[in-house]
């Protein structure tokens, strides 16, 4: 049975958040919205009701965990980092959408 569309929602931002944090270490959550969005050129733009629950669920998953820290504007903030089984998890991910990419790819191309 296939994924239905909100899990492929959830999926792709769950491989965002993965990826983010692989690439740029821990990062508190405003900061990862931030750089989705500017990753995106302002395509995505995520409020706390859609980026809070990814990060819960993926933490739940054990894929990254989290710390509290003070920021660089002396506030606390939640600061997550990946974990050795969301590094695992993101090669994973990172297939699987490249696979489905490469189908879209064809699929919108195909001459009718």
């Amino acid at each position: 049975m296939g994924q239905s569309r909100s899990d492929v929602l959830q999926g792709a931002l769950d491989l965002m958040i993965l990826k983010i944090l692989e690439t740029l270490a821990a990062m508190h959550g405003w900061g990862i919205a931030q750089r989705i969005r500017q990753m995106s050129e302002d395509l995505l733009q995520l409020n706390q009701g859609a980026l809070y629950p990814a990060l819960l669920r993926v933490e739940q998953k054990g894929w990254i965990r989290s710390e509290w820290r003070v920021t660089e504007n002396n506030r606390r903030a939640k600061y997550y980092s990946l974990t050795r089984l969301g590094k695992k998890q993101l090669e994973t991910e990172t297939l699987e959408w490249q696979r489905f990419a490469g189908f879209m790819s064809r699929l919108l191309n195909a001459a009718e």
